[in-house]
């Protein structure tokens, strides 16, 4: 059973605020099409460098909310 409308816009607020925590930013796709409505829809992009870190293997925007939060929990450690 897929997620409702309130509880994505639940996670996305959560991945996006744990996200800030790291110097991350949280980039959802503003026209899905193809793979991207199927799967995905994200990617992670580091502030400082403006580099992609996270959800362009394959294709731009290739990673859903559960991969990009378990990629955040996996990866990530306080900035100085």
């Amino acid at each position: 059973m897929g997620k409702g409308r309130h509880e994505i816009a639940s996670q996305e607020r959560r991945v996006k605020r744990f996200a800030i925590r790291y110097g991350l930013h949280l980039m959802k796709a503003q026209k899905p099409f193809g793979k991207v409505l199927e799967h995905g829809g994200y990617m992670l992009r580091d502030e400082e460098t403006r580099d992609i870190i996270f959800g362009n293997k394959g294709y731009q925007f290739s990673a859903d909310l559960d991969e990009i939060e378990a990629f955040l929990e996996a990866n990530t450690r306080p900035r100085d």
